[in-house]
């Protein structure tokens, strides 16, 4: 009995000690981990288009360097769409711009081939990596709620120092496409949208997210905590970060929405709320098969491309007619 008795009395000291240190790890560390790789990680996803350039899919090219809004050096090319000299500026004939913004933890060589087929629709493009991200400048990523600025800014650029074409549309995916409809909504330089599995709102997708990732665990108060570093570290307001706002602000320019049938992460009701907030004539909403985030172009390509170019139709078509 003694023996036992000192065991329980060893074991109750152990947990005594141990309950303090899970506290401490679940309620601050997990959160301070999960807030740090979201906004300052700069872990880059391979794709299969590494080490290429704009010369690999038959666009010349020549690397550019312009400012965010807010002041940040960025990295990028440009792509005339005569195919000709790429320093002589814009392109004359051009059927307009399009401005191509990369995902979450991705470079510009993941728009490559959206920019491939806007350059045989006649266009020219201008493709950069977001702050924080790629070869640009900048010390933390805010899942597309600054990165709003990195779009004005490549507008800015195509606009005023290539002299491009208009109309000048955006076309993103995941975090580019949330952060080409936050610049869309404050930039009436921007005619058009095409927005690829994008979200609802930082807080939506946060939740979201926390469910899939965590599962069982309970949200309260290590979600809370999490999304609250999140919105410290990146400095933004959750209340001034919702697409659907955006959507709004945007009306009446149209959009295109596309989602993934499958896509876990940005489920394709997203993409149908939103559409369902838009009140141009000209939307358009595509629904493809797949089942990964942002694999829309490849899943269901020949669906993606048709609708990609019947969209820019419209855009210039009403273009034309003003």
């Amino acid at each position: 009995m003694p023996k036992l008795r000192r065991a329980l009395k060893v074991t109750r000291w152990i947990l005594l000690l141990l309950l303090p240190l899970a506290l401490v790890f679940f309620l601050a560390v997990v959160p301070w981990l999960v807030a740090t790789v979201t906004t300052t990680n700069r872990f880059h996803f391979p794709d299969k288009n590494d080490g290429k350039t704009p010369h690999d899919f038959a666009m010349s090219y020549e690397d550019i360097e312009f400012p965010s809004t807010d002041g940040l050096h960025l990295k990028g090319w440009w792509m005339p769409a005569d195919g000709g000299e790429a320093a002589a500026g814009a392109t004359a004939g051009a059927a307009g711009t399009i401005i191509y913004c990369h995902g979450q933890n991705r470079t510009r060589v993941e728009m490559l081939p959206m920019a491939e087929v806007g350059h045989n629709l006649g266009y020219n493009g201008l493709a950069f990596d977001f702050r924080h991200q790629g070869a640009s400048d900048g010390k933390l990523s805010s899942v597309g709620y600054w990165e709003r600025r990195d779009v004005e800014g490549a507008v800015r650029y195509a606009l005023d120092e290539r002299h491009a074409a208009r109309p000048v549309v955006v076309w993103g995916v995941s975090l580019g496409a949330a952060a080409s409809l936050m610049a869309a909504a404050e930039t009436p330089d921007i005619a058009a949208v095409i927005s690829d599995s994008t979200f609802l709102s930082f807080e939506d997708t946060a939740r979201h997210h926390w469910g899939l990732f965590f599962r069982s665990w309970p949200s309260f108060p290590m979600f809370n905590e999490t999304t609250a570093l999140i919105r410290w570290k990146a400095d933004f307001e959750a209340s001034d970060f919702d697409l659907r706002v955006a959507v709004e602000h945007i009306n009446p320019r149209p959009i295109l929405f596309i989602g993934v049938e499958g896509d876990p992460r940005m489920p394709p009701n997203i993409a149908r709320t939103l559409y369902g907030l838009a009140s141009s004539p000209d939307k358009m909403l595509l629904i493809v098969p797949g089942t990964r985030h942002g694999e829309g172009f490849f899943s269901g390509h020949d669906q993606y491309v048709q609708a990609v170019t019947e969209f820019l139709a419209k855009i210039e078509s009403a273009d034309s007619g003003k």
